[in-house]
């Protein structure tokens, strides 16, 4: 068994309140890079079939393996000098130029949860650190399903994590935002369909968090997207070009007048 717990016995009991991440989420609308409001949503739709989920892979041999041992994937992730050494075409190295090219780290995503921490407390439990695995890959998942920072395109990442983790926050992120972006500046183009997409990728693919990252950084990309099952995202790159040909810029939709 690990040495630290999978629940910390003074871990507060999940909640479930609606209202609250509605409330997070017309923030969230009105500035799609405060990333803060999305932990708040996240932990105001806790669910039961998350943690479930956390709790096998914390069980299980590979989950004791990874989850127990004290490599932060931060530290992995950021360190691009290393990752570059890394053949071209490798996940590693397509990561590395996405995250250099769009101005992020995985330690800026942490330092954005870290706002909504109630004073950086952490339990250092399985909770903690399978959560911990699940914000550090966000962006990674962004190069291997070939979805874009555009807010489509994190709409579609979160509805594919929705799958794969269950969590109802992520889900209701997921959906809700494409809702929004169809009502407001997209009402002819499939942004749902788009959406809904990523979720059905999501469940066929096997769990990205579940995967050995460092050893996914030295795969192929093209391998890696066949050996887990990743489609190509149809769907999104039909909205896009209806959304060209429309005149909205995909990459600027919450600019585009309602």
């Amino acid at each position: 068994m690990p040495a630290m717990p999978f629940h910390h016995p003074t871990r507060p009991a999940g909640e479930f309140r609606p209202l609250k991440a509605l409330h997070h989420f017309r923030k969230l609308i009105a500035d799609k890079e405060d990333t803060e409001q999305v932990f708040h949503i996240i932990a105001a739709l806790r669910g039961s079939k998350f943690r479930k989920i956390a709790s096998t892979f914390w069980h299980s041999e590979k989950g004791q393996r990874i989850l127990a041992s004290n490599q932060r994937l931060i530290d992995v992730l950021d360190d691009h000098d290393n990752i570059k050494k890394l053949p071209a075409g490798t996940v590693g190295r397509a990561y590395v130029d996405f995250m250099e090219r769009e101005g992020l780290s995985a330690a800026g995503l942490e330092a954005e949860y870290a706002k909504f921490t109630d004073a950086g407390v952490r339990y250092e439990d399985g909770i903690d650190r399978y959560g911990d695995r699940l914000r550090d890959t966000h962006d990674m998942l962004h190069v291997l399903t070939g979805y874009g920072r555009d807010a489509l395109g994190e709409q579609c990442v979160l509805a594919f994590t929705y799958a794969q983790n269950r969590n109802l926050g992520v889900g209701f992120i997921a959906y809700a935002g494409g809702f929004e972006l169809k009502r407001r500046v997209a009402r002819s183009a499939p942004i749902m369909k788009a959406v809904h997409e990523g979720y059905r990728i999501g469940n066929a693919a096997k769990n990205i968090v579940h995967e050995d990252i460092v050893e996914l950084l030295k795969e192929p990309l093209a391998d890696a997207r066949k050996r887990l099952g990743i489609a190509e995202p149809i769907a999104y790159r039909a909205a896009h070009e209806a959304m060209r040909s429309g005149g909205v810029d995909p990459y600027n939709l919450l600019a585009a007048p309602a």
